[in-house]
């Protein structure tokens, strides 16, 4: 074969291998989002556990927000829903039901946020709020401060402190109300002490209109930077978006073996990114190998023509 027809096959073979490679990521990501990888615990067929049955988000597009549910905020300052909508306000919010004591998926959705937001530019405080609700009634105004803290300092965009609000209430039917007009279901369940402080929940950001419309749901724990400019700015003119796909990441595991339950996220996207970033390598070592040994007949194949 000539150095032409050896040219040729190596820039079919880089082709393919490089879509293979570029394809990869795309694979990964279909696993974080398919509904297979995201249910955790027991299950039979497409059946989720039954403690996971109620730990659901249903899409409640249109629905008021109960404006008379009492919180507190991470200042200790008592309020009510009605306090950011309303016919006085004329900003959305974005909605986040967590809980300040789980460790692991309530942080990775709250860290999505915060980058999400990075990279929109609008401003908390000017052309939104920020409305982030504990759904367990034994979180405190210290542990919504603290969060307040920690996510406003990582946010970074110094000035919208005050668009910021981390919420806390004892009363179980505020609680209630609001979690029943978002639609996003939970279950307390044991901790591997058997103590009963954990909750089985999906992971969702919901925009709310100035008038307290629920108006966008976003599911799981990354979020686009363009549909969230997009959706901030369509219900800031109190419209109400479509439906999603219902693709939820859990915030629970069971171990029927040794009847535990522990919080868990899959992070295997950061699993992805190793695999890719391993793939690539081994792709541009196999390359440069050819490549040297196409060098070298080539270099022979000369010098044999020159003796010719």
């Amino acid at each position: 074969m000539n150095l032409r027809g050896h040219i040729s096959t190596l820039s079919r073979e880089f082709g393919t291998a490089l879509l293979a490679t570029a394809l990869l990521p795309l694979c990964v990501c279909a696993q974080v989002t398919s509904y297979g990888d995201k249910q955790t615990g027991e299950n039979s067929g497409n059946e989720l556990p039954s403690v996971l049955k109620g730990a659901k988000v249903d899409q409640h597009l249109n629905r008021e927000l109960p404006l008379s549910a009492s919180f507190t905020d991470e200042t200790g300052k008592a309020v009510t829903l009605g306090t950011y909508f309303g016919p006085q306000s004329k900003k959305p919010a974005v909605v986040a039901l967590v809980y300040y004591e789980c460790k692991m998926l309530c942080s990775e959705e709250l860290d999505g946020l915060v980058q999400s937001l990075a990279m929109v530019k609008l401003d908390p405080g000017k052309d939104f709020d920020v409305i982030i609700a504990s759904i367990d009634p034994n979180d405190s105004v210290a542990d919504a401060a603290k969060k307040k803290a920690i996510y406003t300092r990582r946010y970074g965009r110094s000035g919208t402190e005050n668009g910021w609000h981390f919420l806390t209430t004892t009363n179980q039917d505020s609680i209630n109300a609001l979690t029943s007009a978002i639609g996003f279901g939970y279950v307390k369940v044991p901790g591997p002490d058997g103590v009963l402080n954990q909750y089985a929940h999906a992971s969702s950001i919901e925009l709310v209109t100035p008038e307290g419309k629920v108006a966008q749901y976003y599911m799981g724990v990354e979020y686009s930077p363009k549909d969230m400019l997009l959706g901030l700015i369509e219900s800031s003119g109190n419209k109400i978006g479509s439906p999603v796909a219902n693709i939820l990441t859990y915030c629970y595991h069971y171990d029927p073996e040794r009847n535990k339950h522990s919080l868990i996220v899959a992070r295997v996207v950061q699993f992805g990114g190793m695999i890719t970033v391993a793939s690539l390598g081994s792709f541009m070592f196999l390359m440069f190998r050819k490549d040297a040994k196409l060098g070298r007949e080539h270099a022979l194949t000369k010098d044999h023509d020159d003796k010719a």
